[in-house]
């Protein structure tokens, strides 16, 4: 059985930084793909970023490019979500996801087959 398990999660002022981290369990890490979504209260769940199992294809949503940085050590099973310069539009919570597809097919919801339960990412000053 797969398990997400997100931590890192916060309040931060605008302008600061956090880091996620998703301890994945239930298959071989550095097969599948990983991803993390966000969803504000009253909106969708949007896609955030994504990467493959070798960590060299990389696919970031516009409105984190340059801010954000997601990356992935398969020796310990983990992946992280590096968020600089966080604005007061990045709050909400965030999920981590996996799916048998890869990084650009995992933008979408719909192909995600596992999630987390999810972290809270609260920006305000």
């Amino acid at each position: 059985q797969v398990q997400l398990v997100e931590s890192g999660g916060g309040l931060v002022q605008p302008g600061g930084s956090l880091r996620l981290s998703c301890a994945p369990s239930g298959r071989t890490f550095s097969w599948y793909a990983m991803g993390w979504f966000r969803q504000a209260p009253g909106k969708e769940r949007e896609f955030v970023a994504t990467i493959d199992g070798t960590g060299r294809t990389i696919v970031y949503a516009d409105s984190v490019k340059g801010r954000f940085t997601i990356s992935r050590d398969n020796a310990k099973n983990t992946v992280h979500l590096q968020m600089n310069n966080l604005k007061p539009e990045d709050t909400g919570l965030y999920y981590c996801a996996t799916g048998n597809t890869g990084p650009v097919g995992l933008q979408l919801p719909t192909r995600v087959d596992y999630w987390g339960q999810g972290t809270q990412v609260t920006v305000s000053p």
